[in-house]
């Protein structure tokens, strides 16, 4: 069973920046897709940024192309997201997500296709 321990979660002012981390244990994200969502009340999760099981691909929602960067680290075994430029919009609990089975070459962006969920961490960024 793998679980997802996601840190780095804070609040910050617009245009700062903020790197969450998501680590997996009983497992190495080098063997899975691993996905950030972001989720606010009442709102469906929202796919933010991919990355595959080689390193080599990686995928942003339009919303955050540009200011974001997820990126990965095979010493650590720890995946990294790193938010630039926030905005209030970006204000929402965000999740780290796995799956390492079946991975296709695309990066799927939809929440039910991963496996493997953290439990969060709150983003909120005031103006």
């Amino acid at each position: 069973q793998v679980r997802l321990v996601e840190s780095g979660g804070g609040s910050v002012q617009a245009g700062d920046s903020l790197r969450l981390s998501c680590a997996p244990s009983g497992g190495t994200f080098s063997s899975s897709h691993m996905g950030w969502f972001r989720q606010a009340p009442g709102k469906e999760r929202e796919f933010v940024a991919g990355i595959s099981w080689s390193g080599s691909r990686t995928a942003y929602a339009d919303s955050v192309k540009g200011r974001f960067t997820i990126s990965g680290d095979n010493a650590k075994n720890t995946v990294y997201l790193q938010m630039d430029s926030l905005k209030p919009e970006d204000t929402d609990v965000y999740y780290c997500a796995s799956r390492r089975r079946g991975l296709p070459l695309v990066i799927p962006q939809t929440a039910p296709w991963y496996s493997y969920w953290g439990q969060g961490t709150q983003v909120t960024v005031v103006s």
